[in-house]
């Protein structure tokens, strides 16, 4: 991730929040993991991986957002006055992207409460913050509230958008005006404005989509429903229809024996015009091992293939409970 310097006349004042900032930004803690080189992701998010977490219980959990963690052999927590403790990557939920470590050793430090992120409205002044205080966090604002479609197969109904951005994002933890946590942070983009200047903008991953599912991860490690149908296909949005940009190794999709470039028209009969629609209309087949029809146009070709597919959650390394 960048180590860009925040400019001082983006980093919160204590003095222009009702809460304890120094004491909410104690909770944010720095993550560093290590995954196996045979490990599924590795190819594509690589063996180290950095960012951060949020302290959401004192018995030392933490909440991140899963692709730091996922597959992870070893995890690094880093605390503000800058004690290692080892951590646990016990819990990822491939819908919502969250992740969950235990710290293995007493940390010490407040927990952040988990606000209402459904509350947030445009304009709203909020903090997103890294580990390592105000000097690592940034006033920001909310810009956005959307339906995000990932090229990973990942879809989030009620994306939250902020700018300015942070240049450390992953796991950055959104703090609103009550000093609560309402969201993680996960991706860094970048929009089109006029006169051709682009500005860049942070996609956080809303706190609300946790709740529901928070007991679960945390005693199970996962969360107790079916898989969702997965091809591992990456696709992207073209000229106002669907194409697939490439695929998983080994996954379903290409065994299925689609191509990079294939214009996908239809999920089941279905047209699809953007991801967010060929997500979903993958998912509404059914449950993991579920046969998924895609039409797809190759060249002057329109073809029907169908594409077993499988859970993902099936080829990575499991992670431990302790």
């Amino acid at each position: 991730m960048p180590d860009d310097e925040i400019p001082p006349e983006l980093q919160p004042n204590p003095h222009d929040v009702a809460f304890d900032l120094a004491r909410a930004l104690r909770a944010v803690v720095g993550v560093r993991s290590h995954v196996p080189a045979d490990a599924f992701t590795a190819p594509i998010l690589g063996t180290e991986r950095t960012g951060n977490g949020v302290l959401i219980r004192e018995n030392g959990l933490i909440l991140t957002i899963g692709y730091l963690i996922t597959e992870a052999e070893t995890v690094w927590l880093t605390t503000a006055d800058g004690r290692a403790v080892r951590g646990d990557a016990f819990a990822y939920d491939q819908e919502t992207g969250f992740g969950l470590i235990q710290a293995l050793e007493r940390l010490d430090l407040p927990a952040l409460e988990l606000g209402q992120s459904s509350d947030l409205g445009i304009g709203d002044s909020v903090i997103l913050a890294a580990a390592g205080g105000t000097a690592e966090a940034v006033k920001t604002q909310v810009v956005g509230r959307e339906t995000f479609a990932g090229s990973w197969e990942y879809l989030l109904d009620d994306a939250l958008f902020t700018a300015p951005a942070h240049p450390s994002w992953g796991g950055a933890g959104l703090i609103d005006r009550d000093g609560k946590l309402v969201g993680i942070g996960s991706l860094i983009l970048q929009q089109q404005l006029a006169e051709s200047r682009i500005a860049n903008l942070n996609m956080v991953v809303p706190i609300d989509c946790l709740k529901p599912i928070l007991d679960d991860l945390s005693s199970y490690g996962r969360v107790r429903r079916p898989a969702r149908p997965w091809l591992g296909l990456y696709a992207a949005e073209l000229d106002d229809s669907v194409h697939i940009r490439g695929f998983a190794d080994g996954g379903p999709a290409e065994l299925a024996g689609l191509r990079a470039d294939d214009r996908i028209l239809a999920v089941q009969g279905e047209p699809v015009e953007d991801l967010a629609e060929l997500w979903q209309g993958i998912w509404n087949v059914g449950t993991a091992g579920a046969v998924v029809k895609l039409r797809i146009a190759r060249g002057r070709e329109v073809l029907e293939v169908p594409v077993r597919s499988t859970d993902r959650n099936t080829l990575l390394k499991a992670p431990r409970l302790q």
